[in-house]
């Protein structure tokens, strides 16, 4: 059955790979985004694009994560598409969020996305929330915010991160299914130490910054405890392994010089 799909955000790591899965599965998918002439926050374009749209995912994310602007993206875009899918008479909204949204209450980022979630709770509308542990993509990302000098300091805990494609699959077979009216997990398949993960992401980029454990390192902002970034025992496993993923980034850096 053909269904019109918007994605919030579908032209970006995640929305661009879930555009392609629900089209290769017959769907009428629809990229929704700044650049496409919709911005959630401001409402622009959002009653053209939710036009005969059954479902709704919202994988967008906010361009700065300074405290007040993160909360104002992800409480007024989600006002904004709650209310336009209202009208628009849209079945099943899906959001994207983060593992450890109610274990990183320190995080400013998180309590925008808790705030984001309490939203679509309360909102009366049928929906999912899919919560996904951090993607391998962002490895360096997370080890520049942490670098100090020539060392990246990393807390004493544990992490399961996943790729970018298994988030996608797993945020489509979620969209095309029931709402579940409650929330599901998603995490990689391997469970690495903090400072594993960051160091195997700096040695396949020839990075040469050295990785320190650190008791009072931070993640975002956030205190970390062992399992606060691990999926819970019910969650879904993607099929990527962080080698794998690797490999194409360490054949094409063996003579690179680090850039960070």
């Amino acid at each position: 059955m053909n269904t019109k799909i918007v994605v919030i955000g579908g032209t970006g790591l995640i929305g661009s790979k879930l555009i392609e899965k629900l089209a290769a599965c017959g769907h009428e998918a629809e990229a929704a985004a700044p650049n496409t002439g919709v911005n959630a926050v401001t409402g622009e374009g959002l009653a053209d694009v939710l036009r005969n749209a059954a479902v709704v995912v919202d994988v967008s994310n906010s361009p700065s994560f300074e405290e007040k602007a993160v909360m104002d993206f992800f409480t007024k875009s989600t006002r904004n598409l709650l209310a336009y899918e209202a009208k628009a008479g849209v079945k099943h909204h899906v959001a994207l969020s983060v593992v450890g949204t109610d274990r990183l209450e320190e995080s400013a980022y998180i309590r925008a996305k808790m705030a984001q979630e309490k939203l679509i709770r309360e909102s009366g509308m049928p929906y999912s929330i899919v919560h996904a542990t951090q993607f391998f993509e962002f490895v360096m990302a997370i080890a520049a915010e942490a670098t100090v000098g020539n060392q990246v300091r990393v807390p004493p805990a544990f992490i399961q991160p996943i790729a970018a494609e298994d988030v996608a699959k797993a945020v489509a077979e979620v969209t095309v299914g029931a709402p579940l009216n409650g929330m599901v997990e998603v995490g990689g398949p391997e469970r690495f130490s903090f400072e594993e993960f960051i160091r195997r992401g700096l040695r396949a980029r020839n990075d040469s910054h050295e990785v320190v454990v650190d008791p009072n390192a931070r993640y975002f902002g956030a205190k970390l405890s062992d399992l606060t970034l691990v999926a819970s025992d019910g969650a879904r496993i993607g099929k990527i392994r962080f080698e794998d993923w690797l490999k194409p980034a360490m054949s094409a850096t063996q003579s690179d010089s680090p850039q960070r």
